[in-house]
């Protein structure tokens, strides 16, 4: 598939979307940002898509009072023009009905290994606050295809940390986030390569060599 065109969602710091940005220049991911979405106005990563010269438009959510699948038209309505291969969900604290013409085409990281501690409300320090009081003993993340439900769409990729007996919020959240830096370019790197193939509730990762054009 060679470079694909992406589409970055998020509602915050846009340090996932930074990270994606180093790789490209760096020649490590075959992908360019197409254009960056925000959900806030007030978002770091508008000023991050600003400063790399990468279109951006702002929807606020707030203005559709949890009107979803109207947010998500809109949202949809603005990215076609770019043409994506592909929407990377980046820290994007809002519900995105995935339209059919972009099934299979939208992914998303969550700072657990779903199918624990993940669904609706767990998100953010939510989620670290989560595994510490469970008393788990690995976390991680988790990159998957986005389908309509809250974090259930098919796994890509996991990476794992150890829970350490002194870890607070931040700390876990810190250790995680490091190999979220690794795992969602690996990942989307996978989808450019076309060696991803969903069948059901699994993605298959082909060979170097092979070709899927389930995605």
């Amino acid at each position: 598939m060679g470079k694909i065109r992406i589409a970055v969602l998020l509602s915050g710091s846009g340090r996932t979307l930074e990270n994606f940005c180093t790789r490209i220049a760096a020649g490590t991911l075959d992908a360019e940002i197409a254009v960056v979405g925000s959900s806030r106005d007030d978002a770091y990563g508008l000023v991050r898509a600003k400063n790399h010269g990468i279109d951006s438009f702002c929807i606020p959510s707030k203005e559709f009072r949890k009107k979803w699948q109207a947010y998500s038209e809109e949202i949809t309505r603005r990215l076609k023009p770019y043409e994506p291969d592909l929407i990377a969900l980046a820290g994007f604290m809002c519900f995105y009905v995935v339209p059919p013409e972009y099934a299979g085409k939208v992914m998303n990281i969550h700072p657990a290994l779903i199918p624990s501690f993940c669904g609706k409300g767990w998100y953010g320090h939510r989620v670290h606050e989560g595994v510490l009081e469970a008393g788990v003993k690995v976390s991680g993340c988790t990159v998957h295809f986005v389908d309509n439900q809250y974090d259930h769409g098919p796994i890509i990729l996991q990476r794992t940390v150890p829970v350490l007996e002194d870890d607070t919020p931040d700390t876990l959240a810190e250790r995680v986030f490091e190999e979220e830096l690794v795992a969602y370019p690996e990942a989307i790197q996978l989808f450019a390569d076309r060696r991803l193939r969903i069948e059901g509730r699994r993605v298959r990762i082909l060979p170097p060599g092979a070709s899927s054009r389930t995605t």
